[in-house]
């Protein structure tokens, strides 16, 4: 009986993982430049001298889905989509390197570049940072594009260029915050072939008919387990009575 409990209970633990993963997709499927993530499971068999009967069962988010994301226009100059695989990488809390697809950037009261999350934008030498008294665009090849207000038949000037990076060949891992890091730390390398798309957003790759179908199944599954520690208890019961005749 305590195998079948001990089995159960662990498959709810499983379940609720899922439910947790799940339930962070579905609330970032409207997220700019979102990727969802994405988890595994796999049974643990018990290894000991008897019969190796109780397969408990190990879960654990692995990373994200990759895939792109649908992209709109917008026609505000300071969105970015980014063509290809590369990241964007801005500042984190923390002061390190952190990479992002979210392409929404505005200008704080200070002129620092921001995203969409307030996370300033990184540059060939730092965060980025404009004058206040500029229009400011976003070439093709990432270069930060500024044009006095008073003279705008001037060309524009390149006052930086955003660091895009390759994560091929380097194991990315996804935090908390949504940003993604080097697994054990560094940094990763500089994309100089990497494009963006001006006047452009990347929305989130998540599957909201895929995400609800996924939840409804998880939880299907819970209950299943659940229902597995009654019979659990049934048998024990029966067990136990047997023993009294």
């Amino acid at each position: 009986m305590d195998r079948l409990i001990y089995t159960a209970v662990s498959g709810m633990a499983d379940s609720m993982i899922r439910q947790r993963a799940i339930a962070s997709n579905l609330a970032n499927a409207q997220t700019i430049g979102f990727r969802a993530e994405t988890f595994e499971s796999a049974p643990v068999t018990i290894k000991g001298q008897a019969l190796e009967a109780r397969a408990m069962v190990t879960t654990g988010v692995l990373g994200a889905d990759m895939s792109a994301g649908a992209i709109i226009e917008t026609g505000n100059p300071l969105d970015v989509a980014i063509n290809g695989e590369a990241l964007l990488t801005v500042q984190a809390m923390d002061g390190t390197e952190a990479y992002t697809r979210r392409g929404d950037f505005s200008i704080s009261a200070s002129g620092a570049l921001v995203n969409g999350d307030g996370r300033p934008v990184m540059g060939s030498g730092g965060p980025i940072t404009v004058p206040l008294d500029t229009n400011v665009s976003i070439g093709p090849d990432g270069s930060v594009l500024v044009r006095e207000r008073e003279n705008p038949e001037l060309p524009p000037q390149a006052v930086d260029k955003l660091k895009l990076v390759s994560p091929q060949g380097s194991p990315v891992a996804k935090g908390t915050d949504g940003l993604f890091r080097v697994r054990g730390g560094g940094v990763l390398p500089v994309d100089e072939a990497a494009q963006v798309q001006s006047g452009a957003l990347e929305q989130s790759n998540v599957n909201a008919t895929q995400i609800l179908v996924e939840m409804v199944e998880a939880q299907r599954l819970f209950d299943m387990r659940t229902k597995l520690i009654s019979t659990a208890r049934e048998i024990d019961e029966g067990g136990a009575n047997l023993m009294r005749i």
